[in-house]
Parts: C-alpha cells; sequence; structure tokens
C-alpha cells in the first residue's frame, strides 16, 4: 500500500498542512495525526505507564528504546482502526507519512520503505522552501501554494527527476510552470521520446507494410510481347540465307501498343520527315507551303485592323486622348461594378448607430433660425454707411467682454463599413479684452463646464485656468493679443459621436480597377455639414480613367478630389466613382486604395455637446462666440 496522507505537525502549535489522497477519507487521516500528536505528547512526558489504548498499542509496537526522541522513526496509532506513521523531525515540524498498520503485527516494516520515501520527498520540499534547514511554520506559509501543489504531486510519486525539476522551479513566479512542465521529463532525461510524439511513425510503417505486401507488379501481355520482339531484333542473326528458304509466313496481325512511336517516324528518314520546310543558307527553316504546313489545325480569325486602334473617350473635367478601352455606358457600367450596394452601406446600416438616440433638446436657446441670422452682424439702427458698403465689408460687433470658444476635432478611421477607431478631442479657447480696452486689468470670471460625461481626461493651463469642482472653473489672466487655450479634453471612442459615415468599396477584375465611396451624414447633427471634400489616393497615375460625378485629378500627388457643397442630414448616401485600368493584374495581389474627407463647421454648437454656462444664473461676464470642429484624420481603407 502506498503512502496514503502527508501531513507538517509543528513541535509546538497547530498543524501547518495534511494532504490526502482523493479517496482516503480527510476525518481518518485526522485521527491518525492526532492519536500521532498525543502518543508524541505522552512519551515526551514519559507517562507510558498511563497512556491510553492509542499510545500504548503505540508504544508497543514502537521500534526502539525512545522512538520520538529520535530525528525520525515509525509508530503505529489508532485502536479499532491503526494506522502506520512514519515520522521524520526537520528543525520544530514533524514531517508524517500515514498508511495502514498491516495485518501482520510482527512484522512493522510491511510499508515503511514506500511511505519513508514519500517522507524524504517531502522533508526535500519543505528545505527547498524554507532555503535551507531552519524550518519553521513561518517560512513554510510564506510558500504555502508551493508546498501544497508540491507535496500534492509528491504523494501520488515522482521520480528523482521529476523532483528534482520541482524543487528547481518551487521559486519560480508560475505555480503552472512547476506542475505541468515535467510529466515526461523523466523520458527526456533518459533521452527517450513519448509514445504520442512517435506513435504517428509506427502507424505510418504499419500502413507502408500492408500497403507493399498487397502490391502486385505484373506486367500487360503486350509490353512483354514488345520486349521480345525488341530482343530478337537486337539478336545476331546466325542463319545465312542461300535462296532455298520457304517464305516466311505471315504473322498473325497484333494489336498496336498505343504508346509505341508511328510507323512515319520508325520507318522515314530525316530529310521525309521535314517535308515542306527547307534550309536556306544561314540555316534558318522557312516555310514553303504555309498552307500544308497549316493543314489540320484550328487557326482563330483574328480582328480587323480597326479593333485595334485607339478609341477617343470624353471624360467630364479631363481633356486629352487616353484610348485604349471604351466606357461606352458609363452608368450602367459602374453599376454592375458595385450590383448589391446601391442601398446604404449594404442595406441596414446607417451612421446612428455609433451615437446616441436621444435627441438634442434645443429649448434653452434664445434665438434659433432667421432670428439669429437676422442678429448675426450689426443691429439695423447701428448699420451705417451706403447699401454697397454695407454688403462689401463684413462688419463685427464690438467686443464688450472676454470672449470663449470650443474647438474640437474628430478622428475616425473605417475598414470598409467597419469603423475600427475613432477619437476627439477639443480645446477651449479665451480671448481677452484688447489691450487699450483693458486698461491694465486682469479679466477674471468663472464659468461652468456641461456634458462632460463622456470625457476621457483633460489638462489645464493652472496658471490661468483654476478647477472649483462640481464643473466650476475659475479665469484669471492679463490681457493678451492671441487666444490662450484653457483647457484640453479627449472622449471616450463610445461617446464619440461620428459626423459623417464613409465606406470605400474597390473590384480589382483583370487589369480594371473600380472604387466606389458611399457616405451618409449624422441625423443628430445641429446643422448639414458644407463645403466636404472626398480625396481618393490612387495606387498609380492612371492614363485612363472614368469618373461620377466630376472630380479634380493631381497628377503629381495621385490623388482624385470630389468638393461636395452639402451633405443633408437624412436621404439616401451619397455615391463617388471612378474607374481605371491599371498595370497589375487582380492575381498579383490587391492594389491599397485610401479615401480621405476633410469638413470643417463653424456655429453656436459643438460635435461633443459640451457647453460652456455661466457660474451664476442670469449673470454671464462673459461671451460665448461661435465654436469651430474639423476633421483630422478621417480615413477610409
Amino acid at each position: 500500500m502506498a503512502c496514503l496522507a502527508i501531513s507538517l505537525q509543528p513541535v509546538n502549535g497547530p498543524d501547518v498542512l495534511l494532504q490526502t489522497r482523493s479517496w482516503f477519507p480527510v476525518s481518518r487521516a485526522l485521527a491518525a495525526v492526532s492519536a500521532f500528536r498525543l502518543a508524541r505528547l505522552h512519551l515526551a512526558r514519559g507517562k507510558q505507564q498511563s497512556a491510553s489504548a492509542a499510545s500504548s498499542s503505540a508504544s508497543l509496537d514502537a521500534i526502539g528504546d525512545d522512538p520520538l526522541a529520535a530525528g525520525s522513526g515509525q509508530l503505529v496509532v489508532g485502536v479499532e482502526s491503526q494506522y502506520r506513521v512514519v515520522y521524520r523531525l526537520v528543525n520544530s515540524i514533524y514531517v508524517l507519512g500515514v498508511t495502514t498498520a498491516g495485518s501482520d503485527h510482527a512484522s512493522p516494516a510491511v510499508h515503511a520503505f514506500a511511505v519513508a520515501d514519500a517522507v524524504n520527498q517531502a522533508v526535500s520540499v519543505i528545505v527547498a522552501a524554507c532555503r535551507g534547514v531552519d524550518v519553521t511554520p513561518e517560512k513554510v506559509h510564506r510558500k504555502y501554494p508551493e508546498v501544497y501543489l508540491a507535496l500534492d504531486l509528491v504523494l501520488h510519486g515522482v521520480g528523482s527527476v521529476r523532483l528534482s525539476q520541482i524543487l528547481a522551479t518551487i521559486h519560480g513566479d508560475n505555480l503552472a510552470r512547476m506542475v505541468n512542465s515535467s510529466p515526461d521529463a523523466e523520458a527526456r532525461a533518459r533521452g527517450a521520446d513519448s509514445w504520442p510524439a512517435v506513435e504517428h511513425l509506427a502507424q505510418d510503417r504499419h500502413a507502408a507494410r500492408d500497403g507493399f505486401s498487397g502490391a502486385s507488379f505484373e506486367l500487360p501481355q503486350e509490353t512483354l510481347a514488345a520486349g521480345d520482339e525488341s530482343s530478337s531484333n537486337i539478336a545476331p542473326a546466325t542463319t545465312v540465307a542461300t535462296g532455298d528458304e520457304p517464305p516466311p509466313e505471315e504473322a498473325a496481325p497484333v494489336e498496336k501498343d498505343p504508346f509505341a512511336a508511328s510507323d512515319l517516324i520508325n520507318n522515314k528518314p530525316e530529310e521525309a520527315l521535314v517535308g515542306g520546310f527547307k534550309k536556306n543558307k544561314e540555316t534558318a527553316l522557312v516555310v514553303a507551303d504555309p498552307a500544308a504546313a497549316l493543314a489540320g489545325l484550328e487557326v482563330t480569325t483574328l480582328p480587323p485592323a480597326e479593333a485595334t486602334k485607339p478609341t477617343f473617350i470624353g471624360v467630364e473635367g479631363f481633356e486629352g486622348d487616353y484610348g485604349g478601352i471604351e466606357f461606352g455606358n458609363e452608368e450602367a457600367s459602374l453599376a454592375e461594378a458595385f450590383e448589391g450596394f446601391n442601398a446604404p452601406f449594404g442595406g441596414g446600416l446607417d451612421a446612428s448607430e455609433f451615437v446616441t438616440t436621444t435627441k438634442k433638446d434645443h429649448k434653452d436657446r434664445a434665438i434659433t433660425g432667421l432670428e439669429l441670422l437676422a442678429t448675426s452682424g450689426q443691429p439695423p439702427n447701428a448699420a451705417t454707411g451706403t447699401p454697397l458698403e454695407n454688403l462689401l465689408v463684413t462688419k463685427r460687433t464690438e467686443m464688450t467682454a472676454p470672449e470663449l470658444f470650443i474647438a474640437e476635432e474628430i478622428n475616425a478611421e473605417f475598414k470598409e463599413s467597419v469603423l475600427v477607431r475613432v477619437g476627439l478631442k477639443g480645446t477651449i479657447f479665451l480671448r481677452t479684452l484688447p489691450l487699450n480696452k483693458a486698461a491694465g486689468k486682469e479679466t477674471e470670471f468663472s464659468f461652468r463646464l456641461e456634458g462632460t460625461s463622456g470625457m476621457k481626461r483633460a489638462a489645464l493651463q493652472s496658471n490661468v485656468l483654476s478647477n472649483l469642482q462640481n464643473g466650476l472653473f475659475h479665469v484669471r489672466t492679463v490681457s493678451k493679443e492671441e487666444p490662450i487655450p484653457l483647457l484640453k479634453y479627449s472622449f471616450l471612442p463610445k461617446h464619440s459621436p461620428l459626423p459623417l459615415r464613409m465606406r470605400l468599396v474597390k473590384r480589382h477584375s483583370g487589369t480594371l480597377l473600380s472604387v466606389m465611396i458611399q457616405y451618409a451624414s449624422n441625423p443628430m447633427l445641429p446643422q448639414p455639414l458644407s463645403n466636404v471634400t472626398f480625396i481618393v489616393k490612387l495606387p498609380v497615375d492612371p492614363t485612363l480613367l472614368n469618373v461620377s460625378p466630376k472630380a479634380v485629378l493631381n497628377r503629381a500627388e495621385r490623388e482624385l478630389r470630389w468638393h461636395i457643397s452639402d451633405i443633408p442630414l437624412k436621404g439616401p448616401a451619397g455615391r463617388l466613382r471612378a474607374r481605371m485600368p491599371v498595370d497589375q493584374d487582380s492575381k498579383d495581389g490587391e492594389l491599397e486604395v485610401i479615401g480621405m474627407v476633410k469638413f470643417a463647421y463653424q456655429g453656436p454648437f459643438t460635435l461633443s455637446g459640451i457647453k460652456l454656462c455661466p457660474a451664476t444664473e442670469g449673470i454671464a461676464r462673459f461671451n460665448e462666440v461661435g465654436h469651430t470642429f474639423s476633421s483630422g484624420s478621417y480615413l477610409c481603407i
């Protein structure tokens, strides 16, 4: 019987660890360990005569005069269920190995050798964990997980090679490496391969042996007959013709080998095989009779000469003869190249998927629509000069208080129609009063920042702006000519609204490359985007180009630009298409095409929804001017 349980029992104090096999009850292991503790205490106090039945049987079965006083030994404990405990004292901790006592009490070492080996391995584990023989419960507790797992392996049996690896990795960083890295360590130490590694080789060898044993190499009769005929022709003639021999009998017709050479090659000389070809003085072959040489061959009819001439292509916005390919019906051909993509982004996709579904409440605005347009310039009663001067000169209201405005930049990257990454960053600027109006006074006021729930991080210019908590900020600075950046911030990707959703689709068929950009505006924008520029980076400088709608080609930069004056908030997705021939065939790999977009907005709203409010209701010590947001790196690959 192997070792059933391993325990670490200090001389004074509770047990440190008890590790048992899965099928051995823990209660019995605790009974054996507790009985050993009682026996040890009774024997240490010299009460062998008055010990209990468990300790009496232990003293009778103990080996030696005082076994527990020595550094190691064995002891049989228990009354009804007896167990043999093999122990070893290391500094102040007993390492105990528990097994059954056996039916033959006369031979106390029935199971002692198997358990003693496990106890010695456990001693090596705790000595390695404590980095020496100074073993204490405190040091064991520091490496308790490593000791627990190592003793579990020792309890189930390990060899010397694997034990050495466990001891070497007990102070490593990974417990799984100590437990799982050495199941085949002993096989590797002997230089042997594990059976799963070589099992497929044995299977391949058995399959090859079975295949060769069942293979037959019989030759067909036609091949044997051809070989006999060839050998008879090669053998020298042993008889001399005298003229009296009977005529040779005609051999029966034999079926010819389909793979044998033809009679034309076997019986005719080389000159006859040349046929209608003859050699000139320069030893070059010329055709004497082309019709005879091409007899029996299928000759493809060549197209007429007019088909090889280049065709003039008139592309809107371009001049010149691009030649070579004709685009007769550009609308139909472009629709065929992108069949199935007529719906916005292939159907079902909308730019509102990446923004919140709640609409912005604009009731807090004092003026909207025509009233804002009417009050954008000077008041009507303040206008002076002729009507022509009022039209040609842009007049601006006089600055009466410090001004705050926000400039934001949106960055996005699409892979076809999937949003790969997005980022929004912005800056709050302060424009102070001019030096002549400030009269040496400092600009000082407070404001409140709202709509910052999606903000990821922010940085303040501490010498100008102070954070008063709860969204309140205080500004104090001297007058300057240039706008002062007060606060820079960035938004979380999931809270960054997309003003424009775009998709790049390309089709490379043979040597023809077709590119299309689909775009749709965010319906939650305060007003439509205007003056938007779409840019496509072409892989090569095109010699022939077909675009829809009109575009501008920059051959130096190999860029194709579309200018869209206005993108509606709702409606079908817009499409920009281009087609061009390229030198590279579609079999040689994909061509890289990159789409970009540039846009800018200036008005009373921000893209992120952040608002600048006065610190106290009804009292605003600053003016809020038009905010801006623009595109940064807005790509589609």
